[in-house]
């Protein structure tokens, strides 16, 4: 029995919640997974997990055991790193995640110029708007747009985008400009819409925040697909302020009801809590972090 092996497949179902969950993290058939906790439990004399329909639990010995082999993978790991150089000269790979939009157009450009300037550094970049476990996925650092839930993970504040309401010159010559948020019911609105319908938009009036009936006559998905659905006339769309900024710049939306407070959501750089960052993760926060507190300056000026 490799102990090594079977302690990282131990880690990954108690992180994953379950040896189904191990396996696909591991990459590893389910059999071979339970087998490895099985053995580990043998050499042990000592039951670690109990095993029940929906979830693992540890028992106490599996508690104890759990919290030093984290600690020996760990101190393994940075020895690992510092023997390869990792810790004297950004190198290896890093996973850095983002939403999908934000990441296309401020963090891409800025992770390509972070590889020009770190040769010896490969980025692989994942774009999606759901919540990615950091610590599952061994994510090295994630941009994350709101608030952040209480937890044992790191995070820098960039700075801050807002909601705003937009439309096209067209619409507004056709349609004229809303006298306040209760005339959008008389106006023609773009929802982001999946399959669940949200026919409503809250929208925060000085300290209050109140739910406002829209009336859509296109519902799309995407953030990019109802920039597009703005600027083509359609109606008026809710979007964040980077999301806007090229079409407002351009002139193809313009903002509309710019009275209304716009409460800041914060944009973070968060990553797991280590004793030592290698050398390659700090210095892709180094990078990255002025770059886009710059950017997200910008646009706060823009619309703030």
């Amino acid at each position: 029995m490799d102990r090594f092996e079977a302690m990282r497949t131990l880690l990954a179902a108690v992180d994953g919640g379950s040896l189904s969950a191990a396996s696909r993290t591991l990459n590893s058939p389910l059999p071979t997974v339970s087998r490895r906790v099985s053995d580990l439990e043998a050499h042990l004399g000592a039951q670690l997990v109990v095993r029940t329909s929906r979830k693992l639990l540890l028992t106490e010995a599996g508690e104890a055991y759990v919290g030093a082999a984290r600690r020996l993978l760990e101190d393994l790991a940075d020895a690992e790193r510092a023997a390869s150089g990792e810790y004297r000269v950004p190198r290896g790979e890093l996973l850095v995640t983002a939403p999908i939009m934000f990441g296309k157009l401020h963090v891409a450009p800025v992770v390509h110029a972070f590889l020009a300037a770190y040769p010896d550094v490969t980025v692989r970049l994942v774009l999606s708007d759901s919540t990615i476990d950091i610590v599952e996925s061994h994510v090295d650092v994630a941009i994350r747009i709101g608030a952040l839930p209480d937890s044992e993970l790191i995070a820098k504040q960039l700075g801050n985008i807002r909601w705003g309401l937009y439309a096209s010159p067209d619409y507004i010559a056709r349609r004229g400009v809303p006298a306040d948020i209760d005339s959008l019911e008389n106006h023609d609105c773009i929802a982001f819409e999946g399959l669940q319908v949200r026919r409503t938009w809250n929208l925060n009036v000085g300290a209050d925040s109140r739910t406002v009936p829209i009336h859509p006559r296109f519902s799309v998905n995407t953030a990019d697909a109802i920039i597009d659905a703005a600027t083509a006339g359609l109606g008026i769309a809710r979007v964040m302020s980077y999301q806007a900024e090229l079409s407002v710049s351009d002139g193809r939306l313009v903002p509309v009801l710019q009275h209304i407070g716009y409460v800041p959501v914060p944009v973070n750089a968060v990553h797991r809590r280590q004793r030592s960052l290698p050398l390659k993760q700090r210095a892709f926060l180094d990078f990255v972090a002025p770059r886009l507190k710059a950017a997200l300056d910008r646009i706060e000026r823009q619309f703030g």
